[in-house]
């Protein structure tokens, strides 16, 4: 499986962990930026993170900025992305159950380091529930 990540300046510090991480565990990654820690505007990394989950390039994507909100009304605007925005393990694991989140956003300013590994686990190790969510989510337009 390969993953997309992409952050802010203020998520920049949890994304180049998380890529070690996925790294570690025989994950193949994608960056999509930052790579600095000065102030840049979070729409120009969502729309290159969209675009390659959207063409196929990568799998599923990973995103941080300050409050996840940013780049998740990011995200959500284009077709066939379905961002989650998750601060809590049990939230992570519910936008891949309930939802098919196939980009995982986390708020960098709001949660711990250890929350985010949490988080990233939850949604990985969960599968799509289908059935009656895979009906809420045909109602979804894409357009």
């Amino acid at each position: 499986m390969k993953i997309g990540l992409c952050s802010d300046h203020a998520g920049l510090e949890y994304k180049n962990k998380t890529i070690s991480y996925l790294l570690s565990k025989g994950y193949e990654v994608a960056n999509y930026g930052t790579d600095s820690p000065e102030s840049c505007d979070y729409p120009d990394f969502a729309h290159a993170l969209a675009n390659a989950v959207e063409s196929g390039e990568v799998d599923a994507g990973i995103a941080y900025c300050g409050t996840g909100n940013g780049m998740a009304m990011t995200l959500n605007h284009h077709r066939g992305i379905r961002a989650g925005l998750a601060w809590g393990t049990a939230i992570g694991k519910l936008v891949k159950e309930h939802n098919n989140a196939n980009v995982l956003v986390m708020p960098a300013r709001f949660i711990s380091w250890r929350m985010a590994l949490s988080i990233i686990r939850a949604w990985l190790d969960t599968p799509f529930a289908g059935g009656r969510h895979q009906r809420r989510i045909d109602k979804i337009p894409n357009v």
